[in-house]
């Protein structure tokens, strides 16, 4: 279950073109049982309907100025204490000036001033906007205020252009406020637990310039990271190169190739209770590596690869060994693959994907779990984004931990 299970969610929308997302967002929320009303300021009444938002809330949606009607229903100082976490977002630069310097002159900025929840904005602006000198130290302001801060992201904006600046999408925003609250309250199915999560890809080099890796993005490792952490456990993750940001909460250790995950993950496995391993770890690496760039010439070129280390089956086998949890990524025999997988590595549990061609897996694609226990009871997680797999994978994990 989500620890946004019944928690009272105020979701403020400024004028922003990421305002478009914010029906998305409310109904991420809702699905995982928050109740979520929404107040606008004037400018994203630009961007967005107010009806729109009270369609997918539930609810009327308070905009940006006070006035006796609003006052009457549920007042700024009852919707700042009806709160248990208000999440701006999308959050200009505007409005994080205004919050920056203790402005309180729309209802917005206001409720900010009069609740004790814990606050958080996701920006969402032009990357020269976000670079900015004033945006920057408003943005240090707000952090020293106790103001949580989600993202932004980098990628393509409105405006044609490249870079930092973009709002993060729904589901990591969701995620986000699952890792915050918990942070804050502590509870749920990981709770007081340490786990120990591997991630992304190896990188095996065959001279400085080539090596043998894999298409592993490690979204689908670090949702779990995030997930964990929300369901109140400690979390240490091991990842390969990826160019992720590391979740709220979560200790990682860098690594680059398999025998450095398996350093890494054996120096931290007796003080865990729970090892996922969710790397595409590389099963073979080059038997030499070159010190300098091999150059091409009319030759055939042979390859000697020798055996990486089983890091699965090593934590398996270990004389503290954790709740071990492993991952399949198959083309085809998928249940007989990772049920054979399960039994020769004497897992607890398995997760399995289909990869390949068309199908899930890698990168910010959706994806789809076989889950099967060490009974070889079947769980099957049906297609949706990889935050939300995660988290029920995790409360799967929680259900079959040992009393």
């Amino acid at each position: 279950m989500s620890c946004l299970q019944n928690k009272q969610i105020l979701l403020g929308v400024s004028g922003g073109i990421a305002a478009y997302k914010a029906p998305e967002l409310v109904r991420r929320l809702r699905d995982q049982g928050a109740e979520v009303r929404v107040v606008m300021t004037t400018a994203a009444e630009g961007f967005i309907t107010t009806l729109s938002l009270q369609a997918v809330s539930g609810h009327p949606v308070h905009v940006a100025k006070m006035s006796a009607d609003s006052e009457s229903g549920m007042g700024h100082i009852d919707l700042a204490r009806w709160a248990d976490l208000v999440l701006i977002a999308p959050a200009t630069a505007n409005t994080m000036a205004r919050l920056a310097n203790g402005f309180g002159d729309e209802l917005l900025t206001t409720l900010c001033l009069a609740t004790s929840a814990p606050i958080a904005v996701a920006p969402a602006m032009n990357q020269q906007m976000w670079s900015n000198a004033a945006t920057q130290v408003n943005l240090e302001k707000i952090k020293s205020i106790g103001i949580e801060v989600f993202g932004p992201g980098v990628g393509d904006q409105a405006c044609g252009e490249t870079g930092p600046g973009r709002m993060l999408e729904p589901d990591e925003l969701v995620a986000s406020c699952e890792q915050l609250l918990n942070s804050i309250q502590r509870d749920g199915p990981l709770q007081e637990m340490h786990c120990l999560i591997t991630a992304g890809p190896t990188v095996e080099h065959l001279d400085p310039v080539r090596a043998i890796t894999n298409f592993s993005s490690g979204r689908m490792g670090y949702a779990i990271a995030a997930a964990a952490v929300a369901a109140g456990a400690t979390v240490t993750l091991v990842s390969g190169p990826v160019s992720l940001d590391v979740p709220r909460g979560v200790k990682r250790i860098s690594v680059k190739s398999a025998e450095e995950m398996r350093s890494a993950v054996l120096s931290e496995v007796s003080d865990s209770d729970i090892f996922i391993g969710v790397a595409a770890v590389a099963d073979y690496r080059p038997k030499s590596q070159v010190s300098k760039k091999i150059k091409k010439d009319d030759r055939k070129m042979t390859i000697e690869l020798v055996k990486n280390p089983d890091i699965l089956s090593e934590v398996s086998a270990h004389k503290d060994r954790p709740f071990v949890v492993g991952f399949a990524a198959e083309t085809d025999d998928l249940e007989k693959n990772a049920l054979g997988k399960l039994k020769k590595k004497k897992l607890d549990m398995i997760a399995a994907n289909k990869v390949g061609g068309t199908a899930s897996g890698f990168g910010d694609k959706p994806n789809a779990l076989m889950v099967f226990n060490a009974n070889g009871d079947k769980h099957e997680l049906a297609m949706t984004d990889k935050n939300q797999l995660a988290r029920q994978l995790v409360d799967l994990i929680g259900s079959n931990l040992p009393a």
